[in-house]
């Protein structure tokens, strides 16, 4: 690690002779989920597939700072209070709750949950309004159109599909109210030059084309920024009828939870901002990269590295929802398969850029096959073999094969590997290059034959390296596992007795092995 300028605000200083080594930073955010309802398993992936890479971005020394949360204001979570008879505030606390008991469950190691409905955000939504106002970027005027109350949009008449929402589908109604607006065509070529110049910003290239092609090049509108029928929202407070929009106020939660204030941002912020990575479904990029990077220019603040988009997980009828009654959660799976079971199908089978489909068969076959097989079964045979033949203790002879030498290259590229797919945001290739060396594994036991070799004295230390070599596959393997199955990652840890964290094939190991118990239980198909 080179020494760096010091900035004035520094987390996790290293010292080395005096010279302070400081980490390198990475703040990635989920979107934040609206407190509608219960969140399904596809609005957990989300979740589960950032905290995959905030966890492997701390594996490689990075300061990470993980934030998630709740959109809690707007006319849908009103309405919804309304109907159970309680008030919004009541409403969102109890949802607000709820998927934070969803993400707690999924072991997911956020650093913040931030709420909008936090006084801190919303009087910081306030100031960052009223400078808005003040240099000219938000007017008053009046909106009249199609407004989408579930998705909380406006349309005009030529956006409409069939004279629905383009985004869900559902009916819209007619809308016309006093607003303030905010001047997006003002930043329009200032947005193209952007995105022209950081072809990176927007991932995957499918969801940039999708935005320059149909929203920035045919011209951005001004934008809606307030609302006057309604009051759960973020008042302004020059003109307290009317209240914050949700999409202004939501976007900002990436700013306002880590210091930033109009005029008065601290250390934390300027340490912590531009993001990293904002993670979002491919059903809002459009606000990610077209509205909040307008925002953000407004604001004389620099814009996000990049914005992901990823793909949905739906069943296999479509999209999940109640109406077709294939509504599926993730605390449920868990009850029933294991919370690493479920974050390996989430993380594994959705690809970087296409849906990922979910079913309880394809479920089942990748923790017989995948899990409970190939990791499981290698680790609980290597280690009763380490403890039949040589009483737990394994350590490195040196007595090696023609064989050996591919398969130590491949414990040895793994990391290089996985850092290649975990950078380019292939969360599910990455997977499989350490399941490569897993099956790799259980190939190297066949071709060695170690029941052979321990019939014959001759070859006790022919028997013990290969043992070893397994043994370091196995422990580099549970270490890389870590961001996406921390749970078993920490099993196979404990039962070899290992807390060198190298990640790459050591000779000086002394294996003293625990016993071997089952990481992941087989499935009776037949009775499923």
């Amino acid at each position: 690690m080179v020494p760096r300028e010091i900035r004035p605000y520094v987390y996790n200083n290293l010292f080395f002779g005096g010279i302070i080594m400081e980490k390198e930073k990475y703040y990635i955010s989920t979107a934040i989920a609206y407190t509608s309802g219960k969140p399904h398993i596809g609005n957990t992936y989300e979740i589960v597939l950032a905290d995959a890479i905030a966890r492997y971005k701390r594996l490689q020394g990075y300061d990470v700072y993980f934030q998630t949360g709740t959109d809690e204001h707007g006319e849908k979570i009103e309405l919804k209070a309304n109907e159970a008879g309680v008030t919004p505030q009541e409403f969102v606390d109890e949802k607000a709750a709820e998927i934070k008991r969803i993400w707690d469950i999924m072991n997911t190691s956020y650093d913040r949950f931030v709420r909008t409905t936090d006084k801190h955000h919303e009087e910081v939504v306030q100031h960052i309004f009223k400078y808005m106002y003040d240099k000219g970027d938000i007017y008053k005027g009046e909106y009249k159109g199609h407004y989408c109350t579930p998705c909380e949009s406006f349309w005009t008449e030529s956006q409409l599909v069939d004279g629905k929402c383009p985004d869900c589908g559902r009916d819209v109604e007619e809308k016309c109210e006093e607003a303030y607006f905010f001047k997006l065509s003002k930043y329009q070529k200032e947005l193209e030059e952007y995105i022209e110049s950081h072809p990176d910003f927007i991932q995957p290239v499918a969801r940039k084309n999708e935005m320059i092609n149909n929203f920035i090049k045919p011209g951005l509108q001004d934008l809606c920024v307030s609302r006057t029928s309604f009051s759960w929202g973020i008042p302004v407070d020059f003109d307290p009828k009317h209240v914050v929009y949700v999409w202004l106020d939501a976007l900002t939660n990436y700013i306002t939870n880590i210091g930033y204030d109009v005029g008065a941002e601290n250390e934390e912020f300027n340490y912590k901002w531009p993001a990293d990575l904002h993670l979002i479904g491919k059903d809002i990029i459009r606000f990610h990269t077209i509205y909040w990077p307008c925002f953000l220019m407004s604001l004389d603040i620099p814009l996000p590295k990049q914005v992901f988009g990823h793909p949905w997980l739906i069943m296999s009828d479509g999209k999940m929802s109640k109406s077709k009654g294939n509504v599926v959660y993730a605390d449920d799976l868990v009850d029933e398969f294991g919370v690493d079971a479920v974050r390996y199908y989430f993380l594994h089978e959705i690809p970087f850029a296409s849906d990922g489909v979910f079913t309880r068969d394809l479920l089942i076959e990748r923790i017989n096959g995948d899990l409970a097989n190939i990791l499981g079964n290698l680790v609980q045979r290597t280690i009763s073999m380490g403890n039949k033949y040589f009483e737990g203790k394994v350590e490195y002879k040196n007595n090696t094969d023609t064989m050996d030498e591919e398969f130590v290259r491949s414990i040895n590229d793994l990391e290089s590997k996985v850092t290649e797919k975990m950078n380019g945001l292939q969360i599910s290739d990455a997977i499989t290059e350490i399941f490569n060396v897993l099956r790799a594994s259980n190939k190297y036991i066949d071709e060695t034959t170690p029941w052979i070799l321990a019939k014959d004295e001759s070859l006790k230390d022919r028997l013990e390296t290969v043992l070893y070599n397994l043994l370091e596959s196995i422990r580099v393997s549970a270490l890389l596992l870590e961001p996406f199955l921390p749970e078993t990652s920490s099993k196979i840890l404990e039962q070899i007795q290992s807390n060198d964290k190298e990640l790459s094939y050591q000779t000086e190991h002394s294996y003293q092995l625990g016993q071997p118990t089952p990481l992941f239980m087989r499935i009776d198909v037949t009775k499923e």
